[in-house]
């Protein structure tokens, strides 16, 4: 059996989605002008259809799909080199952007892609076996960091994320581990450059990077300073 399932994803305009898959490293494989614009881009065995509608709205697209692959992090990487060649930049907001690699509550460790027409593909490679929803942690600080990072990097709700960590992170009573507060503080500052404030999100950032850790502990949060980092030099 070899089943094969590929999307076909609306735009307004086909050239801008087509300039920013071969950034990516996909080839265009088909288009056609009339009597409907349509094209097929193509990488390995990504094999992504779009057609285009002028009255079609790109920001309120909830057009989405899953991708497979093998390689999650070198991808990333891949991608995030191929758009700063083509933008001169690496997009992390508004459109076209490209969100951080995070290992999720469902299984997954994934990235979210958003093109010029709005569509977010999901790039993600399974953890293990069991991808369903594991169930909210016990502790205050460890449940925000669950919900905030769903908000943020499964939904892509930037702003949801924001009012969950705010939440916490003024809180009068208990404390985070400083483990609990760098990915606090990180997916904070990062959802803030995602919102366009750039100046709280580098006093976010400062204020986790001053954060004392163990070598054990930094390299649990490896993520979470890629975050960090990604803000500090988002090129």
């Amino acid at each position: 059996m070899d089943e094969t399932t590929i999307p076909v994803l609306p735009c307004q305009a086909l050239q801008p989605v087509i300039d920013f898959y071969a950034a990516l490293g996909f080839d265009v494989t088909f288009q056609q002008r009339s009597p409907n614009p349509y094209a097929v881009v193509e990488r390995g065995r990504i094999q992504l259809h779009f057609f285009a509608m002028k009255r079609y709205r790109p920001a309120e697209s909830y057009s989405t799909c899953v991708v497979r692959v093998a390689e999650i992090d070198a991808l990333h990487r891949t991608f995030r080199a191929g758009l700063k060649d083509a933008y001169g930049r690496v997009p992390t907001r508004g459109l076209p952007r490209i969100g951080p690699v995070s290992d999720t509550s469902h299984g997954v460790r994934q990235f979210l892609l958003t093109d010029p027409g709005g569509n977010t593909l999901r790039f993600s490679r399974p953890t293990g076996a069991e991808q369903h929803h594991r169930p909210a942690p016990e502790g205050t600080f460890a449940r925000a960091l669950h919900h905030a990072a769903l908000f943020a990097d499964s939904r892509d709700d930037p702003a949801a994320a924001a009012n969950v960590l705010d939440r916490v992170l003024h809180l009068t009573t208990g404390q985070p581990t400083p483990v609990e507060r760098v990915r606090l503080l990180a997916l904070r500052a990062d959802v803030a450059h995602r919102l366009g404030d750039d100046e709280h999100a580098h006093s976010l950032a400062a204020e986790a990077s001053a954060v004392h850790l163990t070598p054990a502990e930094r390299t649990s949060v490896t993520d979470d300073l890629a975050r960090l980092t990604g803000l500090s030099d988002p090129a």
